[in-house]
């Protein structure tokens, strides 16, 4: 329970943006209470012995370019709470029927090195946002307010963003290799591939692997969260678990409230407070698709056809540009494809920590039609063993979870969607909606930071950094 009955701070949620918005108040010197229905602090920065002892896994995401490349988490002394990141020998491999594979180094050379004619090109489009990356993650993950600090290495990452993933891939790239490992990382939009800014989400995590990587945390993602937890700690901030709030009457008093929670979640327990226009403008808030996941035991590593699959941390199965587009595409119609595209992620690889001796842990997930209930299980084996065959003989166990169950286990991932909503062109700058301040809503003191604001979804803390540097502003 609480320690006082009153506090200057309250935030609901202790996900990435919940314990970061807490943070930034806590080290403004104003006491903080942070409040979790479950029964650990995380959100999608979670680990669980999901299906049989020993073996870790993460319960939602296991690679964070983004949080490796976090303006807010880098200032903070994490390593000092627990958190080491585990870099896997290359962030991205794609493997082809053929029994190779591209693969996507921390080098852009190396990375070129693997896309016969498409070297050059390959160089061209991202070596230059590289050398510019810290200029643009600053400004990608920020509100959206202000004129970039440095316009033109926003002004060459907009040329090509504000294009569609199928525009971009077809017109820089003339093989099959260059396109496919270009639309697998773009496809992470959760998008059609067709639609305008889906090549932003492509751009920003292939110079995110070369700028940062796409790393693990040592012993699985909740060693991110027990970090931000502990450092909340030392600054005085309070952590209660277990403790759903159903309206805002159920919290002690404070002078702000700031809600890691969606909009749907906002509506339920503050919609008697929110006025008319501010309400009907959340009612209208638009949720994505959703995912399917499977996390395996293994009795070993999973038995690519091609070894040098296993060098990526993360593998993007589905084959060609054009065999991903069509299945993403499907899905916003409302199928669920014969042959999906899979994120798989082979975490056990690179931490021998999440394993015992001689097993390893993996997991993969599809989208999926938004709510859908269809099993897809087979599907997503099969999937795996197109690339890798004998991989169901290694299967010790599994756990799935479809869009039902993710949003049981975390309410913001309405209908499974784990991004927080449609990050569409529309949706990325007006998110929940077109204002000014995203972050305030129409009652004084109430905000919102979940990953339903700018910037959007992923864990990097960014939505709770700005949603409070706005109520230190305008309140305190």
């Amino acid at each position: 329970m609480p320690s006082t009955t009153s506090y200057d701070a309250v935030v609901i949620g202790a996900g990435p943006n919940g314990l970061s918005a807490a943070i930034v108040l806590a080290q403004a010197g104003k006491s903080v209470l942070v409040v979790e229905s479950k029964d650990s602090v995380g959100g999608g920065m979670r680990s669980a012995q999901l299906t049989l002892p020993g073996f870790v896994h993460d319960v939602c995401s296991t690679a964070y370019p983004l949080g490796a490349g976090s303006p807010f988490f880098n200032s903070l002394p994490l390593a000092e709470h627990g958190l080491e990141w585990v870099h896997p020998t290359a962030p991205v491999s794609h493997p082809f029927d053929d029994g190779t594979t591209v693969v996507l180094y921390r080098s852009v050379t190396e990375t070129a090195g693997g896309l016969d004619s498409d070297a050059e090109a390959y160089r061209k489009l991202i070596g230059p946002l590289v050398t510019g990356w810290d200029d643009t993650v600053d400004y990608l993950l920020s509100p959206f307010r202000s004129i970039p600090s440095h316009p033109i290495s926003m002004a060459r990452f907009g040329l090509t963003g504000t294009r569609s993933v199928e525009s971009v891939a077809r017109s820089r790239f003339e093989g099959q290799r260059a396109r496919a490992l270009f639309a697998g990382i773009g496809a992470h939009s959760m998008l059609p591939l067709d639609r305008a800014s889906t090549a932003a989400v492509g751009l920003v995590l292939s110079i995110a692997g070369h700028a940062v990587g796409w790393p693990f945390a040592r012993g699985g993602a909740q060693s991110i969260a027990r970090a931000l937890a502990s450092y909340l700690e030392s600054l005085g901030g309070e952590i209660v678990t277990n403790r759903r709030i159903e309206s805002l009457d159920e919290l002690p008093d404070s002078r702000v409230v700031l809600c890691d929670i969606s909009p749907a979640q906002l509506l339920e327990i503050a919609g008697d407070r929110l006025d008319d226009r501010y309400r009907r403008r959340l009612e209208s808030y638009r949720y994505g698709v959703g995912v399917c996941k499977i996390d395996f035991a293994l009795d070993g590593p999973i038995p690519w056809k091609d070894p040098m699959v296993a060098w990526g941390g993360t593998v993007h199965v589905g084959g060609t540009l054009a065999e991903i587009a069509d299945a993403e595409a499907g899905v916003w119609e409302g199928k669920v494809p014969e042959r999906p595209f899979l994120l798989v992620a082979q975490p056990s690889l690179f931490d021998d920590s999440r394993a015992p001796e001689g097993k390893h842990t993996a997991w993969a997930y599809t989208h999926v039609p938004h709510g859908s209930t269809f099993d897809t299980t087979d599907r997503i084996e099969a999937q795996i063993e197109r690339f890798a065959p004998g991989f169901r003989d290694r299967i010790l166990a599994k756990h799935v979870m479809n869009p039902a169950a993710l949003q049981a286990y975390n309410a913001n991932y309405v209908g499974g969607d784990i991004n927080g909503g449609v990050q569409d062109f529309r949706q990325t700058f007006a998110r929940p909606m077109l204002r000014w301040n995203p972050y305030s809503t129409s009652v004084k003191g109430l905000y919102i930071c979940s990953a339903s604001t700018p910037p959007g979804g992923g864990v990097h803390g960014m939505c709770g950094y700005h949603a409070a540097r706005s109520a230190l502003r305008e309140v305190f």
